[in-house]
């Protein structure tokens, strides 16, 4: 065990293991430095319950790179895909349903049930997104350029990514700057007029956000969710077989068959930098470990307020990194269940194929904004919208026999309480959504055998996520691309020399995508 690396890396969440496997297939001596005793970040599989294996922050798949996946050979490694179909859900009040996707026949049979317009018009609002995809995915392996910078590499970049907008011609253009800028409902509004349809598009638009779809933002969240792909077919999220942990192991097993040492249980304390460059950490036992080179996969409130003197850094950069925006309104309940819910609008004897997806409970764009009103104001939402998945469903080796996990994700319900704290509302907040979830699928409280319920504060101690917001900062128009996480450091790199940032703090943001670290790794082995 050497003591002497070419590059550390702080945090082993699936960024971290990204810029760690390529770093050492590209020959570089990497040390990987984890916390807790659990690889993955937010991307695990945790044991939380005799038998049952818990995808217990994230908890499907869509937008991890195909490059990733086929460079490192991740399916050599135990990365496995599980399509759903149906992918989507949405109960309604009055006993109706609709089931969405990947089948296109089935799709547009449902869409019809509440509006043939919508029916006509649902492969056209595909077919622009697609359209704005082809422009906007390349930008994801991509280092931003600096607007401030005169270098000619820089400006060139620019003229580029320039070029190819000019190319779209105005129409497609005009797209991709609603897209990039707009909020969602509108947009919705425009395309459908059936209101299950468009809530059920518009939980994309929101989900980790602390924004409502009728603000400015939202259409780029919801555009950032329907990226990805599952074995090669385009906006289908799946369930990765033994959970999320899955994609952790595999990269840590990637990583390592490259020559990378992991350590777990490895908590930094403080980032060593003497006459402006980095040169190693101190570990929470007084452990000195030095490289050249440092990638921090922490958010920037974590790397550069908590583990930089401030000294170290300009003032200027310390005032930007202040002001970005954590919001966060997201509360994710884990539930180990003795049967699959039974609907009322559709009920079946064990799981059915609505089981199979994301299992939506918000039957109308109002239903969604009124729950950020309430959060708005410092109140969780009396009518939370519920993201539901049961991933086994599909994957039975998750848990015991007849036996299934639920994962709520639910939203809104923001960090700091008015008047209250999570340690009060905690219970309260997962009883409101364990009786909203018994109104569309009664027993489903007599079905409950465990929970856990995981705050936005919770969020942060678990994780290191800054105010518990999932995307290490908001997915707002002045925190993307060459903004991300600040203006004038969109490149990875940071004002200490040999210092990176790998993890979603930076482009393209958040979601298990590794996007982040596959680009950071790239600018590293750059300067040599």
């Amino acid at each position: 065990m050497t003591s002497q690396y070419d590059v550390i890396i702080i945090g082993g969440g699936h960024n971290g293991l990204v810029c760690a496997a390529y770093l050492a297939k590209a020959g570089r001596r990497v040390l990987v430095l984890e916390r807790r005793e659990i690889l993955g970040g937010c991307c695990i599989t945790e044991e939380l319950w005799p038998g049952f294996k818990v995808s217990t922050a994230a908890y499907v798949n869509s937008l991890l790179r195909p490059e990733i996946i086929r460079d490192l050979d991740l399916k050599r490694h135990g990365f496995q895909m599980i399509p759903r179909n149906p992918s989507s859900f949405t109960p309604l009040p009055d006993g109706r349903y609709l089931l969405m996707g990947p089948d296109r026949t089935i799709t547009l049979r449902e869409i019809a049930k509440f509006s043939t317009r919508d029916a006509e018009n649902y492969p056209r609002y595909e077919e622009m997104l697609t359209r704005v995809a082809n422009f906007l995915e390349p930008l994801l392996l991509q280092t931003p350029p600096n607007p401030f910078s005169w270098r000619p590499g820089n400006l060139w970049k620019i003229l580029q990514i320039g070029r190819r907008f000019q190319r779209l011609g105005i129409p497609v253009a005009n797209e991709a700057v609603e897209i990039l800028t707009a909020a969602a409902r509108p947009i919705l509004e425009r395309w459908f007029e059936s209101e299950p349809l468009k809530a059920t598009l518009a939980t994309d638009a929101v989900i980790g956000a602390f924004a409502s779809p009728s603000q400015p933002g939202t259409a780029y969240v919801l555009f950032h969710h329907v990226m990805g792909e599952c074995d090669g077919v385009r906006g289908v999220w799946g369930y990765v077989r033994g959970g999320m942990g899955m994609i952790a192991h595999s990269l840590a097993s990637a990583a390592r068959s490259y020559g990378a040492e992991i350590r777990t249980q490895a908590e930094v304390i403080r980032i060593l930098v003497r006459n402006g460059r980095v040169h190693g950490v101190v570990l929470r036992d007084g452990t000195e470990l030095h490289a050249p080179r440092v990638a921090s996969n922490a958010d920037a409130h974590v790397t550069f307020l908590r583990l930089v003197e401030e000294k170290e850094l300009p003032p200027e950069f310390v005032e930007a990194v202040r002001r970005i925006d954590y919001s966060s309104a997201t509360v994710k309940i884990n539930v180990a269940l003795d049967r699959p819910p039974n609907f009322r609008c559709l009920p079946s004897e064990g799981v059915g194929p609505h089981h199979h997806g994301t299992m939506h409970i918000c039957p109308d764009l109002d239903y969604i904004e009124r729950a950020y009103d309430d959060a708005k104001y410092g109140r969780w939402a009396h009518n939370p919208m519920l993201e539901c998945t049961m991933a086994t469903a599909l994957d039975d080796s998750l848990a015991p026999p007849g036996k299934h996990i639920l994962s709520m994700f639910v939203q809104y319900a923001p960090y700091h309480l008015k008047g209250t704290t999570w340690e009060q509302e905690r219970d309260r907040f997962a009883d409101r959504c364990f009786d909203i979830m018994e109104e569309y699928a009664p027993g489903f409280k007599a079905s409950v055998l465990h929970r856990l319920v995981i705050s936005p504060p919770d969020m942060e101690r678990l994780w290191g996520i800054t105010g518990g917001n999932i995307m290490q900062g908001a997915m707002s128009l002045h925190q993307l691309f060459s903004f991300r996480p600040v203006g004038g450091y969109a490149d990875y790199r940071t004002p200490i020399r040999g210092l990176y940032l790998c993890g979603a703090a930076t482009h393209p943001g958040g979601g298990v995508m590794g996007a982040c670290g596959y680009n950071a790794a790239r600018e590293i082995l750059r300067d040599g």
